[in-house]
């Protein structure tokens, strides 16, 4: 059964430091593009970063205020990908969620049909 599975989540200071990862089973990531969405209490659920399949050469997108302190990686060889979230600031705060999609990266939840069960990041001020 194809499933996603995202871990790394948990409690940090402002300023800190966390690496999420999403692990795929049951297929193979780098045939699909990969997004981090984020889903703070009572907002909508907005994507972070996102990398292309490896047929769209991997390329990384991230919403403004991610840039320079996040960054998202592929490792193909344990069919996972890592979101290095620095510098964290309180408005960080969410669940965390990635999801698989076509070759090229979407902003939109629509287009990524796959969903891991989330984990949760606390960035305290």
């Amino acid at each position: 059964q194809a499933r996603l599975v995202e871990s790394g989540g948990g409690l940090v200071q402002s300023g800190g430091s966390l690496r999420l990862s999403c692990a795929a089973s049951g297929y193979t990531l780098r045939y699909f593009s990969v997004a981090w969405f984020r889903q703070a209490p009572g907002k909508e659920r907005e994507e972070v970063s996102c990398i292309s399949s490896t047929d769209g050469n991997s390329n990384t997108y991230y919403e403004d205020s991610a840039k320079g302190r996040f960054t998202i990686s592929r490792d193909n060889a344990k069919n996972t990908v890592t979101l290095q979230m620095n510098s964290l600031k309180p408005e960080d705060t969410g669940v965390y969620y990635c999801a698989t999609g076509g070759i090229s990266c979407s902003p939109h939840t629509r287009d990524f049909g796959s969903w891991g069960q989330g984990t949760q990041v606390t960035v305290s001020s």
